[in-house]
């Protein structure tokens, strides 16, 4: 055998099998093949619900009152109805935009119409009777359309003004304030209470009314009402005369 021939041959199928490419493994039909790996973005970019909350929020508010409010936002008077409470059948809706961030302190003082301290209206005529309140609102995100907060059973609320004590007040030839039958209670506005910080943990839960309950009149068909807002008021809508009403709103 010449040696001398066969040596290069040898060198020259080693070179040419080490450039043959590797032959991919076979995948059975039933593998699957490894997720690829997926990067995270850094956590500093995420948007968080605080970020979403942040800032002010433009908010419109619908309200209607039988007869009067006054709404605050924490310490701050916002809106006062615009028609006086000595105006007898005062009856109008409000609609006004405010700023305002998360968490709010939405408050309301409310009254019915009364000609003095019985309670009482049309005092000496056919028409002597009392009164009875009423009170709705809305409260909606300008920029998402969202609502973010109704008048319903969430809300706190504190009667400062009832009368008459005895409804048969409402029959007195000569009705007098603080004489029986006429006896009525008044109390100031506790200091403090529009704010976020006032402990109302005592008060007691609006008590919620039908339309047909409190008689909606005038601007109240003004407004297009989410079926979530209810009337509230105290628990009794002829003697409650004046009340207080709170509301945490969160995120």
């Amino acid at each position: 055998m010449n040696y001398k021939l066969v040596l290069p041959i040898l060198v020259l199928i080693t070179t040419l099998t080490a450039c043959q490419p590797t032959k991919p493994e076979p995948v059975s039909e039933n593998s699957n093949p490894a997720p690829l790996a997926q990067t995270q973005p850094d956590q500093a970019t995420q948007p968080t619900q605080q970020d979403a909350t942040m800032g002010e929020v433009q908010i419109k508010a619908e309200v209607w009152a039988d007869n009067w409010f006054a709404f605050y936002l924490g310490d701050q008077l916002i809106k006062e109805d615009s028609v006086p409470i000595t105006t007898e059948r005062s009856f109008n809706s409000e609609t006004f935009t405010f700023n305002a961030s998360y968490p709010m302190t939405f408050n309301f003082i409310a009254k019915d119409f009364k000609e003095n301290d019985t309670g009482l209206e049309y005092i000496g005529t056919q028409r002597q009777q009392m009164g009875d309140g009423g009170l709705i609102a809305q409260f909606t995100n300008v920029q998402t359309g969202e609502i973010i907060a109704v008048t319903d059973a969430n809300w706190s609320c504190s009667v400062i003004h009832e009368a008459p004590l005895d409804k048969s007040c409402e029959r007195e030839s000569n009705p007098v304030a603080g004489t029986m039958p006429c006896g009525y209670t008044s109390l100031e506005e506790p200091t403090g209470w529009t704010s976020a910080d006032f402990d109302f943990s005592t008060w007691s839960k609006a008590t919620v009314y039908s339309a047909q309950q409190v008689g909606p009149k005038d601007g109240y068909d003004q407004i297009r009402w989410n079926s979530s807002a209810q009337f509230i008021w105290g628990p009794d809508l002829e003697t409650d005369n004046t009340i207080l009403c709170k509301l945490t709103v969160t995120p």
